[in-house]
């Protein structure tokens, strides 16, 4: 997801996002800590997206 995706994005739809990416990035690790997972780099992609996200919502915060 682009950064300007995400700006175009409301509150909430933002915060259903974390959450969703919350879950995808722990299931992630889960299946990485049993078995190697082919691209590991989905784990750091996840965490970053995360960082975005939360990024765009204190941005959105601090505008009102």
């Amino acid at each position: 997801m682009k950064n300007a995706e995400i700006r175009s994005l409301s509150e909430s739809e933002i915060l259903e996002r974390i959450a969703a990416e919350q879950e995808n990035l722990t299931k992630l690790r889960f299946a990485h800590a049993i078995s190697p997972i082919e691209n590991p780099n989905k784990i750091k992609e996840s965490k970053r997206l995360i960082a975005r996200l939360k990024t765009a919502l204190r941005s959105t915060q601090l505008a009102k």
